[in-house]
């Protein structure tokens, strides 16, 4: 099949641009704006195969999407392109405004218009598959409930309430114009070439380097972990296997409190790097200020995927956790250049997740 994968120099875009283009039957053409967090280099493995093309260029450029759209004759748009950090939609909401909902209707109507000039049987195979977050859902209580693909949408923060408004759009297309969607609610995702200042890749990094392991609050906001090949294998299955205006909510079945995923990491750095001083990485966790609007719970279940498509998580919270902090200690060719950038330093290691 034939596939554009939008926002595919990010951390989870990466991960489907490397998982698809494995495949030589694949095409694969990433298109990414190159913002703070898209890094070509995250693409290197694949950059010099012949079934895998980039084009940098901006989701509302809708003359250079249609060009793409025609010359490869795509089958499947990926649409993974947004602004993704809660702290920085709080900082500034514009662009999350700019990018997720109007870079994503102006992706809808250049994939509906290509599609009305599909022959019958190739608008049949086409998709559009929306990928989300669980941050649409809202605010689940510590003691019960998890969010499944009938939960309501109660977005808290300015990024979230642009993911929901996104998703809203692409249901209307399906709805009102008949374009063949899909969507997918993923939990939190972690592994290799993870932008250093979200939270797994910041603590790691900042244990590293002897510098404070900020957490906010109480450290007792609880999150569902999924491990990001195994997300790229459900995005493939969702975006070629799943029905037409159907979504499927993903997760790793691995809630962890925040406080516990970074002693876990300090833990199995205590092991795998230990300190000159001898002391434990758990010394340098340090609470800060909770951030506006924080979430207490986020749980996905996950069941709909494993038993229409046949999906399942790879690994658990703790071998994937050792996988990442073995990537991390093998890979500073990647991540240091990003740490020493002068864009990242007030950002990265100046706040908790």
């Amino acid at each position: 099949m034939k596939f554009l994968v939008t926002g595919g120099a990010g951390f989870i875009g990466s991960a489907v641009c490397r998982r698809l283009a494995t495949n030589p039957a694949h095409t694969v053409v990433n298109l990414d704006a190159l913002t703070y967090a898209g890094n070509p280099a995250s693409l290197r493995q694949i950059e010099n195969r012949p079934n895998y093309h980039f084009v940098e260029a901006d989701i509302r450029d809708a003359t250079t999407v249609s060009e793409i759209l025609n010359t490869h004759e795509i089958d499947v748009i990926m649409h993974l392109a947004a602004e993704s950090h809660v702290d920085r939609s709080i900082d500034g909401p514009e662009a999350f405004i700019d990018t997720n909902i109007i870079g994503t209707f102006k992706l809808l109507n250049a994939a509906r218009q290509y599609h009305d000039t599909l022959s019958s049987e190739r608008r049949e195979r086409f998709r559009f598959h929306h990928i989300s977050t669980d941050e649409v859902f809202g605010d689940l209580p510590f003691d019960s409930g998890i969010f499944t693909e009938d939960t309501p949408y109660a977005p808290s923060s300015p990024y979230s309430a642009s993911k929901a408004a996104s998703d809203h759009l692409v249901r209307a297309w399906f709805h009102t114009y008949g374009l063949p969607v899909v969507l997918s609610n993923c939990s939190n995702n972690y592994g290799p070439f993870h932008f250093p200042e979200k939270l797994i890749p910041l603590v790691i990094l900042n244990a590293l380097d002897e510098k404070p392991l900020p957490i906010y609050g109480k450290g007792e906001n609880v999150r569902d972990w999924l491990y990001v090949d195994d997300h790229a294998a459900a995005l493939e299955l969702v975006a070629t296997t799943g029905a037409a205006g159907q979504s499927y909510a993903i997760g790793g079945r691995a809630e962890r409190r925040n406080i516990d995923v970074v002693r876990t990491i300090c833990r199995t750095l205590d092991t795998k790097r230990p300190r000159t001083s001898g002391n434990s990485y758990l010394d340098l966790i340090t609470m800060v200020s909770d951030r506006p609007g924080h979430d207490r719970r986020y749980a996905i279940d996950p069941t709909r995927i494993e038993t229409e498509l046949g999906w399942k998580s790879s690994e658990t919270f703790d071998s994937g956790i050792a996988r990442t902090i073995d990537w991390y200690l093998a890979n500073d060719w990647w991540w240091r250049p990003i740490r020493e950038e002068k864009y990242a330093g007030a950002r990265l290691g100046s706040k908790g997740s």
